[in-house]
């Protein structure tokens, strides 16, 4: 596996590992033997870069992550993140980054993950009633204590990534982004990340598997799934929205790859210090996605993307509003 450089000199894979659909929001959980499965055949495969949070599960994504990584600590990087305001039983409360708490869930997942030092600790989501200097001062003197190694932000905006930048270097900011949610291209978040060089790192880079073409209209999903709410996701609007796969597997054809393997390298080539880090519960998905990886998209190709992805229309919000609230645009 090739590797990148995300900001502040913190290598990784090319591809990274999201580990939340294992235990969360795709449906029920997979077992703990098959997510610990998982997760070492991606180490064996060459993945160094593992994505977590306490809010998965709540708390038993963090626990699986550290006992599949156990074995292996010294050869990847394992992310995780604080935020959200949850309650020992589970229950939440909203958003919550006061220092106190941050100190109180980077202890707890230190013990979950089984590592003495959390590489790359972001915050989750972006708390309006603590000041992002706060926050980074909060996770400055985690650094200084040998708590965190690296400083994090999720679904930002461009000015806060600034401010809190100054306080705390950042490594990485973590947002949605895909061929069909081009939010951070738009709203000046990369442009900060390329100027102040963080690194960026995309979740859901496969469009919560619409992108990978085995989801058509009458697709159905498992009760507990998030995407029954998310108004993308409506019959509708992918029967709109499933012009863009059409590109994707026409640009797939020509390249004997699949359409997952396209979007994943259309991401791989806009910077090369962007980490996808897609997710899978299944053996042979993964193999798929690290596949992107050796496919090359050519000058021709990436025009070719472009041209017509700019002539679709997506239809449907990615997230439900609730949720998009937490979000900065």
């Amino acid at each position: 596996m090739q590797q990148r450089t995300l900001g502040n000199g913190l290598k990784v894979s090319a591809l990274g590992f999201g580990c939340m659909g294992l235990s969360a929001n795709y449906g029920p959980p997979v077992e703990q033997q098959e997510g610990i499965r998982i997760i070492r055949a991606a180490v064996e495969r060459g993945v160094t870069f593992f994505d977590t949070a306490e809010a998965y599960g709540p708390f038993t994504n963090e626990e699986l992550v550290g006992e599949a990584l156990s074995p292996f600590r010294q050869r990847v990087v394992i992310a995780t993140k604080f935020g959200f305001g949850i309650n020992p039983d589970g229950s939440r409360y909203g958003l919550d980054s006061r220092p106190g708490h941050i100190r109180q869930v980077t202890h707890a997942a230190l013990k979950r993950l089984k590592v003495e030092t959390i590489d790359l600790l972001y915050q989750h989501r972006v708390d309006p009633n603590v000041p992002i200097e706060d926050v980074a001062g909060t996770v400055n003197e985690l650094i200084g204590q040998g708590k965190v190694k690296h400083f994090g932000l999720s679904e930002a905006g461009a000015q806060t990534i600034r401010r809190g930048h100054a306080v705390q270097p950042v490594t990485a900011v973590q947002s949605e982004c895909s061929l069909w949610t081009r939010d951070p291209e738009q709203n000046g978040v990369l442009a900060a990340c390329e100027e102040l060089g963080i690194g960026f790192v995309p979740f859901s880079p496969l469009g919560a598997g619409f992108l990978t073409g085995k989801i058509g209209t009458t697709t159905e999903f498992a009760s507990t799934d998030f995407r029954n709410l998310s108004p993308r996701f409506t019959p509708e609007a992918r029967a709109a929205n499933l012009a863009l796969v059409d590109l994707l597997k026409r640009i797939a054809e020509r390249k004997h790859a699949t359409p997952a393997q396209i979007a994943l390298a259309w991401l791989l080539a806009q910077k090369p210090w962007i980490v996808p880090i897609p997710g899978t519960t299944k053996l042979h998905r993964l193999e798929e996605n690290l596949g992107a990886a050796d496919v090359e998209l050519t000058p021709d190709d990436l025009e070719e993307i472009e041209d017509a992805a700019s002539k679709i229309t997506i239809q449907g919000a990615r997230l439900p509003e609730a949720v998009l609230k937490m979000s900065e645009r």
